[in-house]
């Protein structure tokens, strides 16, 4: 981000809003800039404290299960995303990533209030994965996946707790999200992956949603995820 930045284009970038929905915020007085209603057109610095008062009443929270092939940012020519698929009539941005060849759960709100606080590895929320691999798991994949794996460029990751399923199937839950760090961290170890799967994301599971399809979150689940994040 380079500052200084209009405000609607700051709530944007931070994911709060769209522009025009923080355009309409600031005409109703609901976005202060240090304390102080902001204005059309008014910048904002780095070192700026913004507020934006939501109307809680028009947020929403979506688990998507993304199919194979289906990109979750920037879709290049060719390439189907999210938006492509719901064709919802309202807005929502996916908080994190799946990778086109992965398949599973994914977050999506108009909440930009939740997206620092599920996606900062300080705050250790759980993600969990269903992996297939390409040969049999023997006792030295599984010590090293929980003790933590060297991937290239001398990162380690954090270790983790493993839960077999069959000889080529296991369980993994994840605190951090480094980019597709599961495939890197088979590679590491001379294992390829036939199939993975988000089946998890802290509270909420993707349990028997069909491939392609998505529910609206609310009720206790609801509640019960954004108690997590502190909201």
């Amino acid at each position: 981000m380079i500052y200084p930045m209009r405000i609607n284009k700051y709530l944007a970038e931070k994911k709060i809003c769209s522009r025009r929905e923080a355009d309409k915020l600031i005409k109703q007085g609901k976005v202060k800039i240090n304390g102080k209603q902001a204005q059309l057109g008014e910048k904002v610095c780095e070192t700026d404290k913004v507020v934006a008062e939501w109307d809680l009443k028009h947020l929403v929270y979506i688990a998507f299960n993304k199919p194979k092939g289906i990109v979750t940012h920037s879709p290049q020519e060719n390439e189907l995303s999210i938006e492509d698929i719901l064709k919802l009539d309202f807005e929502v941005f996916p908080l994190g990533r799946l990778d086109k060849e992965s398949q599973g759960l994914i977050l999506l709100t108009n909440d930009g209030r939740v997206t620092d606080r599920l996606l900062n590895p300080a705050y250790y929320h759980e993600k969990e994965y269903k992996v297939k691999i390409n040969k049999p798991i023997d006792e030295n994949f599984v010590r090293q996946i929980e003790q933590g794996v060297k991937l290239e460029g001398g990162y380690v990751t954090k270790g983790c707790f493993l839960k077999i399923i069959d000889d080529f199937t296991f369980l993994i839950s994840l605190t951090e999200g480094k980019n597709r760090q599961i495939r890197r961290m088979c590679r590491a170890l001379g294992f390829g992956i036939v199939d993975l799967k988000r089946i998890r994301v802290m509270n909420i599971e993707l349990r028997d949603l069909k491939l392609g399809k998505y529910k609206m979150i609310s009720g206790e689940e609801l509640e019960d995820f954004l108690s997590i994040l502190g909201l």
